[in-house]
């Protein structure tokens, strides 16, 4: 059978059960009724394979979602509603082995989420709400330069939400995939917020995971941890930016925050250091100080409580003591990389500098800013890019190894400074 004809044998199968449900319900099926009118595909068919036996496959498991949802509380009208329009979505699965805090260096990473733009930009939403930020740091005690951070990481404050419907997403991992219950958790807990009112399905778009809002929680995350910040009696992380602030306040408070202590600072290590390491293995701060570590400025070391040494790059890049409270922010998105971009961008927010100790690398990453004069340099100079906006993609990375192998270079299709610094040389403007 062709992929053609198995999706087709996918939908109808997924129609017919959905059908024989709606039924049962007069309302339902007006429902569905208007839905149709308005153009609303009823098909729920994943194109991950063609195979027939994956469109009934996925057909069952459709079936098997709503009779667990039903059973959770959820209405045969809410799921029979939300999912009729439902299709899946094959790329989610490729996104789940491809996720940039762990495929990516470390220095592209933080060179792209801590740049000079999102800096001024953090700085200006402190300013412009400042008032909501103080009553979060009164009601859960956490670092306002924390709370922005957070936010200005994980949707570039409120920019960048995402643009996969959650349901569509959640759907394809639950029947397909790795952790398929862990899926199917969240989604529950998207029906359960459809169901409730307080986010209108449409604006339920988010990573190919399921996060979503400007501060991006996952939806079992929102059940258990969102607060209604502004007073609405809704709780919208979405369209309200005191929702957003004030929920991950509270995450990041549930998570073990310490007021007013810091998530660790910059260090000094030892010529050859060759002493443990890593976020989980904590020592005292006499102890480490018997090992020769010091605060990067050569001072003693300062802090409450155990800390673990971070070298993210080797024991030749930057490391850090890290304390409880980089936990609380690693426990947002386990990942190191990520927390420290969390860390440092708050510290740049509050005026501190950057880190004194380079990567070792001798081609540094490159701001937003920078990707897109880059960008714009091999457009003028005939590459085609797509768009210049920042966005490093395979368009992007094909000129550059164009523009490598055109000026002598070793093709590796790497933006970073070294191409850059190339393209901004005076040359043959092709």
């Amino acid at each position: 059978m062709s992929c053609r004809r198995g999706h087709e044998y996918a939908r109808a199968a997924v129609r017919e059960a959905i059908r024989s449900t709606l039924a049962r319900s007069a309302s339902i099926a007006a429902a569905l009724r208007r839905s149709a009118a308005r153009g609303v595909a009823t098909a729920a068919a994943i194109s991950v394979f063609c195979a027939p036996a994956y469109a009934e496959t996925f057909a069952r498991c459709v079936a098997e979602l709503r009779t667990i949802a039903t059973a959770k509380g959820i209405t045969p009208l809410t799921f029979d509603t939300a999912m009729a329009a439902v299709e899946s979505d094959g790329d989610v699965l490729k996104a789940a082995d491809d996720q940039p805090e762990f495929t990516i260096p470390i220095w592209d990473y933080l060179a792209g989420l801590v740049d000079d733009e999102r800096i001024a930009d953090g700085r200006a939403r402190l300013d412009k709400w400042s008032a909501v930020l103080t009553d979060a740091e009164q009601k859960f005690g956490v670092d306002r330069h924390v709370i922005v951070a957070v936010w200005g990481v994980e949707s570039d404050y409120g920019r960048v939400l995402g643009k996969r419907a959650l349901l569509r997403s959640l759907a394809t991992l639950s029947c397909a995939g790795r952790r398929q219950a862990f899926f199917r958790g969240e989604l529950l807990a998207t029906l359960r917020i459809v169901q409730s009112g307080d986010i209108a399905p449409e604006a339920l778009v988010g990573s190919w995971a399921g996060a979503f809002g400007q501060t991006q929680f996952m939806p079992s995350t929102y059940q258990r941890l969102a607060v209604d910040f502004d007073g609405d009696g809704r709780r919208d992380i979405v369209a309200s930016v005191p929702d957003a602030l004030g929920s991950s306040a509270n995450y990041l408070r549930r998570a073990g925050w310490v007021t007013g202590q810091p998530w660790g600072y910059e260090v000094r290590l030892p010529t050859s250091y060759a002493g443990p390491s890593g976020r989980r293995a904590r020592q005292t701060l006499a102890q480490w100080s018997d090992l020769g570590v010091r605060q990067i400025d050569g001072s003693a070391l300062s802090g409450v409580g155990p800390a673990g040494l971070l070298v993210p790059a080797g024991a030749k890049g930057p490391a850090f003591l890290v304390f409880r409270n980089f936990d609380a922010i690693f426990a947002y998105n386990a990942a190191e990389s990520y927390a420290l971009a969390i860390a440092h961008l708050a510290d740049r927010l509050r005026g501190g500098s950057a880190f004194q100790t380079p990567w070792p690398t001798d081609d540094p990453g490159l701001g937003r800013a920078e990707r897109r004069e880059l960008q714009q340099r091999l457009t003028e100079r005939g590459f085609d890019i797509g768009t210049a906006d920042g966005i490093i993609g395979a368009k992007t990375r094909a000129a550059i190894s164009a523009f490598q192998t055109s000026i002598g270079v070793t093709p590796n299709g790497r933006a970073g400074q070294r191409v850059l610094r190339a393209l901004q040389s005076p040359g043959d403007q092709r």
